[in-house]
């Protein structure tokens, strides 16, 4: 990084995790209930105070972006700067000033071993490393949490995708071993020990390589559509209709679409529930079906899957899988597959050559293991 501009001046290396969502999909800007745990793959950022103003953005290697971005910190505004990749730490800074925390000039230089676009929350990491990484640089008084929403705001209303707080607050504030029982509407969470292999299972992620974007429309139609079916029912939020008041919920939605995102959700934050339950019995192994029934339901009721994703499901099912679903906002992305440990080899098999029969681009295979939120390296 350059030495001419905030020589002398705080420094140091950050990074913060993608995440894998276990279960509770598009709840999370519903008020509900989900359920993501850390990975090992990180955005890291070397960064250091500049004193002239200047919020200096580079990224290599399998980062968001390659170009070199100066942009004038005392002129971010939503819509006011280039679109890419440097909307989302720009979008952090814009947010930390906006709530009052006094941010100038900082050079950051990320890489990264997160797949874009493939489900993992990429940009969740990028926003949260940036605001972990300033916090420490400006001495900020703002836990994880704050930083989190910050992060969330950042992405809402300076990038212009309508995500919910899950990412974010996974990627700050996720456990080493552990699931993260999130209550997206006061926050509260409580670690869940997610210890596969004593159980003889192993979690594998699956990714498609068809690339999505949360910013374009689809997404954002389908958070309206939830917001509509809320306000028709009368509630703050689809949080708000128990598992048990469904069918009569569904009763007086006259709107076809409105019944099957309103559906999801409250059988979603049930499956939520119902895992939480599991592990909370170390029965790992009843997670398996939860999988594979809310697989079902993004697909026909959300529909948000796509057929690579359907794909991997169908295939690893008839392999022998436990259970398995996409993970993450869809249209792409990446699926999560519970298997027994001795069969991983023959499920991820069947995969790949499923997809190969298909003429659909191989599989990237990983196995998903829970690791900690963010932190400063150095």
């Amino acid at each position: 990084m350059s030495a001419s501009t905030g020589a002398g001046r705080s420094a140091g290396i950050w990074e913060a995790p993608g995440r894998v969502n276990l279960i509770g999909e598009h709840t999370d800007y519903n008020d509900g209930l989900v359920m993501p745990f850390a990975l090992p793959l990180t955005v890291v950022a070397e960064a250091r105070r500049r004193d002239d103003g200047v919020l200096r953005l580079r990224s290599t290697g399998a980062g968001p972006g390659r170009e070199a971005v100066d942009l004038r910190v005392a002129d971010l505004a939503p819509g006011h700067g280039p679109r890419g990749w440097s909307d989302y730490p720009a979008g952090v800074v814009w947010a930390l000033r906006a709530a009052g925390h006094r941010v100038g000039g900082a050079e950051l230089h990320y890489t990264s071993t997160l797949p874009a676009g493939a489900g993992l929350s990429s940009s969740a990491a990028l926003e949260v490393v940036t605001a972990l990484a300033l916090r420490d640089l400006y001495e900020l008084d703002a836990d994880r949490s704050e930083l989190a929403l910050l992060s969330r705001r950042a992405e809402n209303a300076y990038a212009g995708a309508p995500t919910g707080i899950m990412d974010q607050m996974a990627s700050a504030c996720c456990t080493e071993g552990h699931a993260l029982l999130l209550d997206t509407r006061d926050l509260s969470r409580r670690p869940l020990p997610l210890d596969l292999a004593a159980a003889g299972l192993t979690l594998l992620l699956f990714d498609t390589r068809v690339t999505h974007a949360h910013s374009t429309g689809a997404y954002g139609r389908r958070r309206a559509g939830c917001e509509a079916a809320a306000a028709a029912l009368g509630v703050p939020a689809l949080r708000d209709i128990g598992y048990e008041e469904l069918p009569a919920a569904l009763e007086r939605l006259a709107d076809p679409e409105q019944r099957r995102l309103t559906r999801h959700v409250v059988t979603e934050n049930r499956r939520v529930e119902r895992v939480a339950a599991a592990l909370a019995a170390g029965d790992a192994r009843a997670v398996g079906p939860l999988l594979t029934e809310g697989h079902a339901s993004l697909r026909d009721d959300f529909r948000v899957s796509c057929p690579e994703l359907d794909l991997v499901v169908s295939a690893a099912l008839a392999a022998g899988a436990l259970g398995a679903r996409m993970t993450g906002g869809g249209f792409g992305g990446s699926a999560v597959v519970l298997a027994r440990a001795g069969t991983a080899a023959a499920v991820t098999g069947a995969v790949e050559h499923a997809f190969a029969e298909a003429s659909f681009r191989a599989p990237v295979v990983r196995s998903a293991r829970p690791a900690g939120g963010a932190r400063r390296l150095s």
